[in-house]
């Protein structure tokens, strides 16, 4: 699988991930499939959050990695906090208390990451410096990051830690494009020309952060997938038209639409289905074009100015 280099020393990993919201739901023979097919197929990177399934989707990862006898060391573990009662918390204790909490599910000493879930209106920055600081220091976390921050959230945080910020958890697909559309009406009237994100895809090329896409499939909040969605037909024509054209998915086609933009984005595949993982990893065989790109961006009801 293509690699993705981060942060100041160019750690590389692995252009899709797999994303463990969903994984309780799953019967144990189905979640081993699912695990032993992401890792057949050269998934390594594992996104989780202590909120999915109320802790029990960690739980249920780390039974499923023991049954399959997988070593911590072919795994990257992600885990996100900050949610929690129905509000958010970044302060020091819940950090700390957060982690040693996933920490325990997962079954493992250490996280590779740890995202702070939502942006918490009553942060206090030098709190989550002291969180960070204490849970780098105990070999409990090895880098840090945010999802759905804007530039300015992220420059407040950056100012008190030690740690770079090198991951931004963002929700992108050809069907919820907001962090392109403002980019492309820099000075209309128009609605895509209004900036919902304050730049973040261009803030996270310019300082170095990984953006990580999440609900690659879905067209709005938990609306549903554009994949074979008669809501959208032109696009999926589309789809349809580039995915002859190269022998795979129409899957690969949305996944590869993703990785071609020159962020170096990483997917989070959200999927149970170790076919839509199959599908997905037909991405890393080709590249579209500038022009399909931009043809595959209309298709979905999108304008250029």
């Amino acid at each position: 699988m293509r690699t993705i280099s981060v942060g100041p020393n160019k750690w590389a990993i692995p252009e899709l991930a797999l994303g463990c919201m969903r994984i309780a739901e799953l019967e144990s023979a189905a979640l081993d499939t699912l695990i032993a097919t992401a890792f057949e197929l050269g998934f390594s990177f594992f996104d989780h959050a202590d909120i999915y399934g109320a802790g029990r989707c960690e739980t249920v990862f780390a039974e499923s990695v023991a049954r399959l006898k997988i070593a911590r060391d072919r795994m990257m573990l992600q885990s996100k906090c900050g949610i929690h009662d129905g509000q958010f918390d970044f302060s020091r204790a819940h950090i700390v208390t957060s982690v040693e909490g996933s920490l325990r599910r997962l079954n493992t000493e250490y996280l590779d990451v740890l995202v702070l879930h939502r942006p918490d209106a009553l942060v206090e920055p030098d709190e989550v410096a002291r969180a960070f600081d204490e849970l780098e220091t105990a070999g409990k976390v090895r880098a840090f990051g945010v999802s759905n921050h804007n530039p300015i959230q992220i420059a407040l945080l950056q100012r008190s830690l030690t740690q770079p910020l090198l991951f931004n958890q963002l929700q992108l697909s050809i069907a919820f494009t907001p962090l392109i559309d403002a980019g492309l009406h820099v000075n209309m009237r128009d609605e895509p020309a209004v900036m919902r994100d304050g730049g973040a895809l261009d803030y996270c090329r310019l300082k170095g952060i990984t953006v990580q896409a999440w609900s690659p499939f879905q067209h709005g909040f938990f609306k549903g997938t554009f994949l074979a969605n008669p809501q959208f037909s032109a696009l999926n024509a589309a789809l349809r038209s580039v995915a002859e054209e190269h022998g795979v998915s129409d899957t690969a086609v949305a996944v590869a639409w993703i990785s071609r933009h020159p962020a170096r984005i990483q997917t989070i595949l959200g999927t149970t289905s170790p076919l839509r993982l199959r599908d997905a990893v037909q991405s890393q065989d080709f590249v579209l074009s500038r022009t399909q790109w931009y043809e595959i961006y209309k298709a979905a009801g999108n304008s250029l100015p």
